[in-house]
């Protein structure tokens, strides 16, 4: 397999982003030690927020979770900025903290956090599997459905 972030995506029929720039007052990744922090990833479709709205409403599961992989596509691209596409500095992704826009009673976070997860492990292989917090929130960035971010190793 490649070592490089942009070929393992392609390989999946995708195509990695480029790093979109902050929103805000902040930066896009830290690394601390051997840890890099990557800030929360919305989808975007050509720099556009994509899956605006609320799932358990205007959204369903399976968009849900399409939002939740195209939020994860733009965590890999931040990744691969990040390491100068090279796959081989990364040890794992440890966390993957996965928000939900979604109605009170909505309970199946867990399968639109797949949408993201089963996108890292695809593209990743081991260095994908990770542990994971799906959360159901009230609203999130630009209105759209998920926001993703992560905690990755990085080789000493």
């Amino acid at each position: 397999m490649s070592d490089s972030i942009r070929q393992r995506v392609q390989a999946l029929g995708l195509t990695l982003p480029t790093a979109s720039q902050p929103a805000a007052n902040y930066i896009n990744h830290v690394a601390s030690g051997n840890q890099l922090f990557i800030s929360g990833q919305i989808p975007l479709l050509d720099g556009t927020p994509a899956y605006v709205g609320r799932v358990g409403d205007t959204l369903d599961d399976q968009q849900g979770a399409q939002a939740a992989e195209l939020a994860a596509l733009g965590l890999l691209g931040q990744l691969s900025d990040a390491l100068g596409d090279d796959l081989s500095r990364v040890v794992r992704i440890v966390r993957l903290g996965v928000f939900i826009a979604c109605t009170a009673d909505f309970q199946r976070q867990s399968v639109v956090a797949n949408g993201a997860s089963n996108l890292l492990v695809n593209a990743l292989g081991d260095k994908g599997h990770h542990v994971r917090t799906a959360v159901g929130v009230s609203s999130l960035p630009a209105g759209v459905a998920v926001e993703v971010d992560a905690i990755v190793e990085l080789q000493p």
